[in-house]
């Protein structure tokens, strides 16, 4: 997940022992020649056991139960979707699976390890990365000081690593015309792809996106939809919460329906829409 930002902000990023005015300005270059766009290789070729396992997850606040004995396992290099009305939990449970929130009850796995407890920083170096519904870059800083500070945020890497990752990033989010434009100027949709930017600047392996989708146009939708679509095919495991559900089920293998914190669906998307229960949960249709 992209580190908490705030527009105020102006700190720059100052790696040790080198030139800060190497590191103030995207050059304007052309790609290398043989310069792969593609993720890291960790990633290009995913298995297929669990990245993700959630075992009878629950979280209340006071008598209000928002996660109730949630369970499910993501494969590696799926594409799950979640959906749900307005107060069924899916942001909570984000929170809980990034390490925002501590269950109450249940055990959350991540590669195969006990994360229930693990802080969300922790989380984050170990390949969850997350955009946020509402995005809060830093605002004076250019798109690609945005993601400088969270390609190096709590991590030891070169100057020249990080600076390949950010070309890479900018190019596959399609943000390389506006790199050194300051985020406070972006359109809406180039907001949105500075937010999925700056979590893909982490190098994530596991990707939750929060309803990143919403307030765009159809055409704008479209767009941002293909280049999810490529970060998928490219391996990355996702997880997306969102409202536009032709841009979910357009990406998505698997979709999960929550209402009132518990889990009413669970499987293909097709079928899981066709379901009496989620018509009349979440459609408000009666069957």
């Amino acid at each position: 997940m992209a580190p908490s930002t705030s527009s105020s902000s102006t700190t720059r990023p100052r790696p040790t022992s080198r030139p800060r005015a190497s590191w103030s300005r995207w050059p304007d270059r052309k790609r290398r020649p043989g310069h792969d766009a593609g993720p890291p290789s960790s990633s290009e070729e995913p298995g297929r056991s669990a990245i993700l396992s959630l075992h009878d997850v629950s979280k209340s606040f006071g008598a209000l139960k928002v996660a109730d004995a949630i369970s499910f396992d993501l494969p590696e290099g799926q594409a799950l979707g979640i959906i749900g009305p307005n107060g069924a939990g899916k942001s909570t449970l984000f929170n809980l699976i990034t390490g925002n929130l501590a269950p109450d009850a249940g055990r959350i796995e991540y590669l195969g390890r006990d994360v229930t407890r693990t802080p969300p920083m922790q989380r984050c170096l170990a390949g969850m990365g997350r955009s946020f519904q509402i995005p809060q870059p830093f605002n004076r800083l250019t798109v690609f000081e945005n993601l400088l500070v969270a390609a190096t945020h709590g991590q030891d890497r070169t100057e020249s690593d990080v600076v390949d990752d950010v070309a890479r990033i900018l190019e596959r989010t399609e943000l390389i015309e506006v790199a050194n434009r300051p985020a406070g100027g972006l359109t809406l949709l180039q907001r949105k792809r500075l937010e999925l930017a700056r979590a893909m600047a982490t190098q994530p392996r596991l990707l939750l996106l929060d309803e990143i989708a919403g307030g765009l146009t159809d055409a704008e939708c479209t767009a941002l939809i293909e280049t999810i679509r490529a970060l998928h095919a490219g391996g990355v495991t996702i997880i997306w919460i969102e409202h536009v559900l032709h841009a979910l089920t357009a990406v998505v293998e698997r979709l999960l329906v929550l209402d009132f914190g518990r889990v009413i669906g669970l499987g293909d998307p097709a079928e899981i829409m066709d379901s009496r229960e989620v018509k009349e949960i979440y459609l408000g249709i009666e069957v």
